[in-house]
């Protein structure tokens, strides 16, 4: 039989049902659940305030059902779980959930600088099976790791799918940056939710602009035509430089690329984006 036990840290504690083959100690190690369970916690305790939607008939987190999950080297990466959320009044609100944590996406545009009106776009191409693609085209872009620093996240991501090295300090977070002075009462990430009415998902979108030699901009398109790392040979990703006057058309089926563009722009137009500097 699943274990089941009980989150004493809620009031009343709430039960949890675990899926089969899954323990209590592997589920309170899975950081995306412990994160999800605090975030959500935080936007109950909001209720109490007489302003809030739900003020009269307060919704409280009733039970938690581990659906399913995988593993990937003997680590938790995806969850599924059913979380029962009802009012006194027997109102119900969807509590279906996919869990799989924040991710980064990076923009990275380049500019010769014979020409710096001129700017290219750094882009992948990889299947995309859940999708049901074999040549989805987005921009770079990878999980989280146990760490918090985001910048130095999407450094690696650029290092393992497009073999450049580059220093964290020169990335931008652009979803920072646009919701700076706009923070709501809930702790949420200062991030994109791509599909928030199932997943958990959060995306911090980074830029790394440059202004390049113009033989340097052609080595590298020469470097990415050829070997641009293990992760890419092992991922099956392909790295493609391409004009951003090109991008919408190219990468308008991938929510991150369209709230990169749509950040970029924002942010070069308000002046935002050249009066900031890195911050970590």
């Amino acid at each position: 039989m699943p274990e089941t036990f009980a989150l004493e840290d809620w009031y009343p504690p709430v039960p949890v049902e675990l899926a089969e083959d899954l323990t209590k100690e592997q589920l309170l190690a899975f950081r995306p659940f412990t994160d999800w369970l605090k975030t959500l916690q935080n936007s109950f305790d909001q209720q109490k305030f007489s302003h809030h939607t739900f003020h009269q008939e307060p919704f409280s987190l009733r039970h938690i059902k581990i659906q399913a999950f995988d593993r990937f080297n003997g680590r938790i990466f995806f969850m599924k779980l059913f979380a029962t959320v009802t009012n006194e009044a027997g109102e119900f609100v969807s509590g279906v959930v996919f869990l799989r944590g924040g991710s980064v996406a990076i923009l990275m545009i380049l500019r010769p600088n014979d020409k710096p009106d001129e700017r290219w776009v750094i882009m992948t191409e990889q299947p995309r099976v859940a999708a049901g693609s074999l040549q989805f085209m987005e921009i770079p872009a990878g999980m989280l790791d146990d760490s918090k620093n985001f910048a130095g996240s999407a450094a690696r991501q650029i290092a393992e799918e497009v073999g450049l090295n580059i220093k964290w300090k020169e990335l931008k977070n652009m979803t920072e940056l646009a919701t700076q002075g706009r923070k709501v009462p809930e702790k949420l990430s200062n991030a994109m939710y791509p599909s928030p009415g199932g997943c958990d998902e959060f995306i911090s979108i980074f830029l790394w602009e440059k202004e390049w030699p113009r033989l340097q901009l052609e080595n590298l398109r020469n470097k990415l035509q050829g070997d641009p790392g293990d992760r890419a040979k092992k991922e099956k990703i392909i790295v493609r430089l391409m004009n951003y006057d090109d991008l919408l058309e190219v990468g308008s089926r991938d929510g991150k690329t369209l709230a990169a563009w749509s950040l970029y722009e924002y942010l070069k137009r308000t002046g935002i984006l050249d009066e900031s500097s890195y911050e970590s």
